[in-house]
């Protein structure tokens, strides 16, 4: 069941970074889970070092880090899976042409 709830918490987490950031990344829907769920470990990590990993109550800390960690890990991996599919397609391209 927690493989279930990563899932989740990471779809949830990603579309939220999307949201957040201007402009319109063009990452498929299954990078946007995974920079999700990357993004909690993140947020949970930093939480964990800065001693606010747990407390009574709901962890509103731990959660804005690990939205934090979310829209950071889209910022900087949707440009670079666009480099990426873009090298990809200038290549093929080329293959036609030649």
């Amino acid at each position: 069941m927690n493989w279930l709830w990563a899932l989740v918490v990471g779809l949830v987490l990603g579309v939220l970074a999307r949201a957040i950031l201007p402009g319109k990344q063009h990452i498929p829907l299954w990078l946007t889970v995974i920079f999700g769920m990357l993004g909690g470990l993140l947020g949970n990590a930093v939480s964990g070092w800065a001693g606010v990993a747990d407390t009574s109550g709901i962890d509103w800390i731990r959660h804005v880090l690990q939205l934090a960690g979310a829209v950071l890990i889209v910022a900087l991996g949707a440009p670079l899976w666009a480099s990426i599919r873009g090298k990809r397609g200038t290549r093929e391209q080329g293959r036609r042409t030649a």
